[in-house]
């Protein structure tokens, strides 16, 4: 269950070319993953081309990784990624709560000495 090591690009943007080449698929494929897995959502640019973010990358590589390497089915994928990125999804929250727990009276910031 290793993860495979592909280098991506330092880029804001990626295209989907781009995308299917670096996780190894066709463009219909990932389109497809696009429907199946709510969290592989990239933009679209003004003319309505698909851009994707490293994030977005990271996540179609782990849909692989998910179905052709570990051979699981799309609903248990969907289940597993869901599962590995919940800590990610939830650190608003988290930081919420941690930060209630501080009293309302301390000080975050020092005054500045003039």
């Amino acid at each position: 269950m290793g993860r495979s090591a592909v280098a991506i690009p330092e880029k804001l943007f990626f295209k989907i070319g781009e995308v299917c080449e670096l996780a190894g698929v066709q463009a219909h494929v990932l389109r497809y993953w696009e429907s199946e897995f709510t969290m592989l959502a990239p933009q679209k640019n003004r003319a309505g081309q698909r851009v994707y973010r490293k994030r977005d990358v990271e996540i179609a590589l782990r849909i692989k990784e998910l179905l052709y390497e570990d051979q699981y089915t799309i609903a248990g994928a969907k289940k597993r990624l869901a599962n590995d990125l919940r800590p990610v999804e939830n650190s608003k929250s988290f930081h919420r709560k941690m930060m209630s727990r501080i009293p309302r009276q301390t000080v975050l910031r020092q005054p500045r000495a003039e």
